[in-house]
């Protein structure tokens, strides 16, 4: 069973921005980044494959960029021009040919 630990979420300021990471314990086909704002479902942000091939929301195109190193089974996301509404619990997800898995989530508020 993969388990993934996140960090790098934080405060921030409108305009800033902030690198989140996770660390998976076992190989992954597939790794994204989910968010959750409160009171709102969660939606994904951006996923990767074990080739490279991205997929971004609408939302964060020309802002955000994932990336991943499949040695070390990492996932990154690199958030940049941050916005009140990017405020939410961002979740590291895996696929693994198997099924999916969650991280436990970390806290990006984005508030002056």
């Amino acid at each position: 069973q993969v388990q993934l630990v996140e960090s790098g979420g934080g405060l921030v300021q409108p305009g800033g921005s902030l690198r989140l990471s996770c660390a998976a314990s076992g190989s992954t086909e597939r790794m994204g980044w989910f968010r959750q704002a409160p009171g709102k479902e969660r939606v994904l942000v951006a996923t990767i494959t074990s080739g490279g091939s991205t997929n971004y929301a609408d939302s964060v195109k020309g802002r955000f960029t994932i990336s991943r190193d499949n040695a070390k089974n990492t996932v990154d996301l690199q958030m940049n021009t941050l916005k009140p509404e990017d405020t939410a619990v961002y979740y590291c997800w895996g696929w693994d040919r198997q099924m999916n898995y969650w991280g436990k989530g970390t806290l990006v508020t984005v508030s002056s």
